[in-house]
């Protein structure tokens, strides 16, 4: 039967099976372990029943995977929520813009939210002005008050979708009211540091319905900073901020980095307010990073 690694640990594998909706503990056969086919969570799989009773199988072939991400190691994800609070602790534009970097440049569609919209409104307006030329979904919640809740289940109908953002943002809660029950432990922030006492220990996948259909949603180790890609020598940082594009044909000079380069449509576009000068901020402190970070 056909199921779905939902966790994986200390060689041991929880897979949902999509014939009995039920999760059977398994281990992976030794072919695969030839094959050097390591199992992640998302995969989708063959698994055979060892006994039933104890709900023990097997994993016998895992599927051919459509994606794969290295930190964190999953599979077969759709599509990333990036969590942010609107207030408590107050949002990092340099950090949401690296998340949303790395979301683009694995070819996933991002969901940007913003949970605690009840304890500051009046930052709503100017995250609208700063993400409105990203085309994508732009949801403010209330994890605590189940605030827009279902209109986020509806974008995850049917789709595998992972969970990023830094720690003490509500979204253990979030995934608690999406899920419909306490399946992430919460906690309070602490004032001192104004991060999050609880941290997820292991990346899980978690199912659900929406409307009747299978669902899944993966919380993922809570951190409160990402890496940043290597780009492929045809890659341009640039590519990755969607509301550069339809400047970046009218620069002067091919190949522009629109930073010192003289007659940079991009820039212009900023001077002008076509483009929001703190994306454009942190869009410069990204190429920095990854010029830093990969010169050797």
């Amino acid at each position: 039967m056909k199921g779905k690694i939902i966790k994986g640990i200390a060689g041991f594998y929880y897979v949902y099976s999509f014939e009995d909706n039920c999760i059977y503990t398994c281990h992976a056969i030794g072919k695969l372990r030839d094959k050097k086919i390591k199992p992640l969570v998302g995969d989708d799989c063959e698994l055979e029943i060892v006994d039933k009773d104890k709900m023990e199988g097997s994993i016998v072939d895992i599927l051919p995977r459509f994606n794969e991400l290295i930190r964190p190691a999953v599979s077969n994800v759709d599509q990333m929520l990036v969590i942010f609070a609107v207030t408590d602790p107050e949002p990092n534009f340099h950090l949401l813009d690296k998340f949303l970097f790395f979301v683009l440049h694995e070819r996933l569609k991002p969901i940007l939210i913003f949970n605690k919209e009840d304890l500051d409104p009046v930052v709503i307006d100017k995250i609208r002005d700063i993400y409105k030329g990203i085309d994508a979904p732009l949801i403010f919640t209330s994890a605590k008050d189940k605030k827009n809740i279902e209109e986020v289940k509806e974008l995850l109908k049917g789709k595998t979708s992972a969970v990023a953002g830094p720690s003490g943002v509500g979204k253990s809660t979030l995934i608690n009211a999406i899920v419909g029950k306490e399946i992430m432990e919460t906690g309070d922030i602490s004032k001192k540091t104004l991060r999050g006492k609880h941290t997820t220990r292991h990346t899980e996948l978690f199912e659900f319905e929406v409307e009747g259909t299978t669902s899944f949603i993966l919380d993922t180790p809570g951190f409160s900073s990402i890496y940043v890609p290597k780009l492929h020598e045809q890659e341009r940082a640039s590519d990755y901020f969607p509301e550069f594009m339809p400047y970046v044909n009218d620069c002067r000079f091919n190949g522009c980095m629109h930073d010192k380069e003289p007659d940079c449509a991009v820039k212009q576009a900023v001077e002008e307010g076509k483009v929001s000068r703190d994306r454009y901020e942190n869009y410069l402190k990204i190429v920095t990073e990854i010029k830093n970070t990969y010169r050797f």
